[in-house]
């Protein structure tokens, strides 16, 4: 089974590693792939408030920084449980939804795992749900793991 964890270094996905964990314990023959999507960054202002083209690129390089070390403890918590499975890790730049099933598209993946980010209907509909495109959009099943006591 070709799995596909989706994070972005928040209490909500560390959930939907742990779940996966605990939930897959023995499962053996996965290939895990770990996903983490940073967003584009775009000028805020234009003159006379516009910043270096340096400050953006260093507001780029921590996001992916921060997206490496997202991915890279997901690993790390996937190796502690799986020592006999070798996880990947995959670091992209732009939409996360779209990146996300782009890449289970391409890797073929048999299941994604991402963590529901705890918004109730209003949030939804005002700031949107990556985990809510991906379920409506997969190529394959989807676990959306919601963390302990949450609502919808």
């Amino acid at each position: 089974m070709k799995v596909l964890i989706a994070t972005d270094g928040s209490e909500y996905s560390q959930s939907a590693v742990e779940e996966y964990c605990r939930m897959f314990a023995e499962m053996g023959n996965s290939e895990v792939k770990i996903i983490s999507v940073y967003e584009n960054v775009f000028p805020i202002a234009g003159e006379p408030f516009a910043m270096s083209g340096e400050y953006y690129q260093e507001i780029e390089d921590s996001a992916k920084a921060q997206a490496e070390a997202f991915a890279a403890k997901a690993a790390e918590e996937i190796s502690r449980n799986f020592p006999n499975v070798d996880s990947t890790i995959e670091v992209k730049k732009g939409s996360p939804e779209r990146e996300i099933l782009e890449t289970a598209q391409e890797w073929n993946a048999d299941l994604i795992v991402v963590g529901s980010h705890g918004r109730g209907f209003w949030g939804r509909i005002l700031v949107g749900s990556t985990s809510n495109a991906i379920l409506h959009h997969a190529p394959c099943s989807v676990l959306v793991i919601r963390r302990k006591g949450e609502s919808s």
